[in-house]
Order: structure tokens, then C-alpha cells, then sequence
């Protein structure tokens, strides 16, 4: 099979390939928003985080049949190759392969690695999902070009294939929770001035960014030192609005009295609701257990909606589980040439 690969290092790659990235993207195996050209070209603008070492792959007619999102990361003189998007507000990256073209395009980018060896002393490709067929062909390609490689578990992702109905998902849960979600539900209800708030459109979006992200930073120390990053949340705020435009935003608030005490960010995306990020009020209202009911609700219009995924990322919360998560997997692929 006759393949060209070429390497690209300037931005303008991005719009470059506008009109062809998606659609290869919809072509492969794991179609996700976090390899979109939209999230991938936003997280380039927001951390400039290197030197741009994409790789493209076209088939003898010039059709784009993949891309290696790559970038090379100094760290500490180290030079690192990464995958656009790792590792923090990225929750699955890979490389963007059309399924007719696995083998030989895989081939190709173990050979362009072995070929530009030069550049970089190792390479660290983060959170690849465990199914990703790069997993299972990828290390021995690599092997055979004369590279060391180990894949490490890097985190669990659970999320909870929906049934068709509420009643068949509360039934899926344990006993207890089944109980603990009816009556925080029923609490909650009884609160007459109770109320929930979804927004998917930009403008909208746009104008509770601030709410949301003194929720988010009211929620956790960790999530309140993440935002004091300004490139943080010069992301979040460009994704969300980028997001939004696309019409894969749906970020939802539970207010109490009309103030904002509990909220969500949602993407909803090729039938799937993945829960991005989330934000509360931790004394206040705290019996009303704010967040577990805005989250039962989220899961409900999903399941009416006709949404087959629900899930909740990278990350093992116990609350996941209780809400009936099951764990998936991603995966670092490590290495760097034989000595």
C-alpha cells in the first residue's frame, strides 16, 4: 500500500486541514470530541505548550487516512514527545487513524518516529483508551523500528451505559443507593424554590462562565489551585465557547431560591454524554445534597434523551460508583530508543 506521510510544525496545520480532520476523525475507531480539530487546535492556542510534531498520512489518491497530533515537550532539557491535549483537561487522546488503514498507517508513523529520532529523546503518549487499537499494534511497530516500549495503566474512566428507561437504571443500582437517590430526590422536591437550569447555546454559556467557575473553585482545593493558572482558564473559557458553537455544550445549574449552588459541563457528543467538569457549594445547602441530585437529573434526561453513554472521565470518586460507573481504562505508551 502506498502511503505518504508528511511532518508539520507550523499552527497553521490547523486550518490547513479544516475541511478534512473531522471527517477522518468520524472514520476511525474512537471518534471523541478530545480529538476534534475544534478541542485539539483550542488546546494548541491556550498552551503553546512546544514544538508541533503532527504527522499526516494520505493514501495514493491524497486522501487524508491519518494524523499523529503530536508535540514536542522540554521538560526540565528533556525533550518529551506528547499528544495535543495531555495530560490535565484532556480525558482521551490517541492518534487519528481511518479503520480501513490501521496497519500500514500505524507502520508508517513507527517508521516516521524511528526516522526523527533526532528531535526528542523519549516519548509519553497519554490517556489512550483501552480498547484503542493503538494499544494492541502500536508497541511492536515500535519494537521492530528499534524502540523500548511499555504501556503503564494510567487511570480508570467508569461510566454507565444507560438503559431506556429511569426506573430500569434505578434498578441497575444496589439497594441502597436506589433508596438514597429516591429520597435526596424527593428532598429536594419538596424545596419549592428548587429549580434547574440547562444551557447549551453560546451566548448563554458565555454569560455564566464566571458562575461556573466559582462553583468549580468552591468545590475543591485542587480544582481552585487548578484556576489559578491563567492558561487554565484561558482553555475553559475558549472550549466552552467553542464547544458551545458546535452545539455540544449542555451545562446545567441547580439553583436554590435562584442562586446558583450546584452545576455541571456536559459535552454531549456522536451519542454519548460525557461529564466534563463539575462545581458546588460545599456547607450550604449541603442537606439537600445539591450535587448528587443535579447529577440524578442529568442522568435521567440522558436516558430520556436517548443517549446510550454516560461518562464520567478519568478519575475514581466514589460517588461515580455509587451512581452505577463501571470502570474503563486508559493507558501511557512509554518509550524511547534502544541503547
Amino acid at each position: 500500500m502506498s502511503l505518504k506521510v508528511a511532518l508539520h510544525q507550523e499552527s497553521t496545520i490547523f486550518q490547513e486541514l479544516a475541511s478534512e480532520w473531522d471527517e477522518l476523525l468520524h472514520r476511525s475507531v474512537d471518534d471523541t470530541i478530545f480529538l476534534t480539530i475544534e478541542w485539539q487546535s483550542v488546546w494548541w492556542k491556550s498552551y503553546n505548550a512546544g514544538e508541533l510534531l503532527i504527522f499526516t498520512c494520505r493514501d495514493a489518491e491524497d486522501r487524508l487516512v491519518g494524523i499523529a497530533p503530536w508535540f514536542i515537550h522540554d521538560i526540565e532539557g528533556e525533550r518529551v514527545v506528547r499528544t495535543i491535549g495531555c495530560v490535565d483537561v484532556t480525558d482521551y487522546v490517541d492518534v487519528i487513524v481511518d479503520k480501513a488503514f490501521l496497519q500500514p498507517v500505524l507502520a508508517c508513523f513507527a517508521s516516521v518516529l524511528n526516522d526523527n529520532s533526532g528531535k526528542f529523546d523519549r516519548i509519553n503518549l497519554c490517556n489512550i483508551p483501552e480498547a484503542s487499537p493503538t494499544l494492541a499494534i502500536f508497541p511492536d511497530l515500535l519494537r521492530s523500528c528499534g524502540f523500548d516500549v511499555e504501556l503503564v495503566l494510567q487511570e480508570v474512566c467508569p461510566v454507565i451505559s444507560l438503559p431506556t428507561s429511569w426506573e430500569g437504571y434505578l434498578e441497575s443500582l444496589d439497594k441502597k443507593q436506589r433508596h438514597e437517590i429516591r429520597r435526596k430526590l424527593r428532598r429536594a422536591e419538596s424545596e419549592t424554590e428548587l429549580t434547574i437550569e440547562a444551557l447549551t447555546d453560546a451566548d448563554s454559556a458565555s454569560a455564566m462562565i464566571d458562575t461556573f467557575l466559582y462553583l468549580m473553585s468552591s468545590s475543591q482545593p485542587a480544582k481552585a489551585e487548578f484556576l489559578q493558572d491563567a492558561s487554565n482558564v484561558r482553555f475553559f473559557r475558549a472550549i466552552i465557547q467553542t464547544v458551545a458553537e458546535r452545539g455540544w455544550l449542555r451545562m446545567t445549574f441547580l439553583k436554590v431560591s435562584g442562586e446558583p449552588v450546584a452545576a455541571y459541563c456536559d459535552f454531549v457528543y456522536r451519542g454519548k454524554v460525557l461529564v466534563y467538569n463539575s462545581g458546588l457549594v460545599l456547607d450550604k445547602y449541603a442537606h439537600l445534597s445539591t450535587g448528587i441530585v443535579l447529577l440524578a437529573h442529568n442522568i435521567r434526561w440522558a436516558i430520556e434523551s436517548g443517549y446510550h453513554l454516560f461518562d464520567f472521565l478519568r478519575g475514581n470518586e466514589a460517588y461515580k460508583y455509587r451512581m452505577g460507573g463501571q470502570d474503563t481504562r486508559v493507558f501511557k505508551l512509554m518509550a524511547q530508543k534502544s541503547n
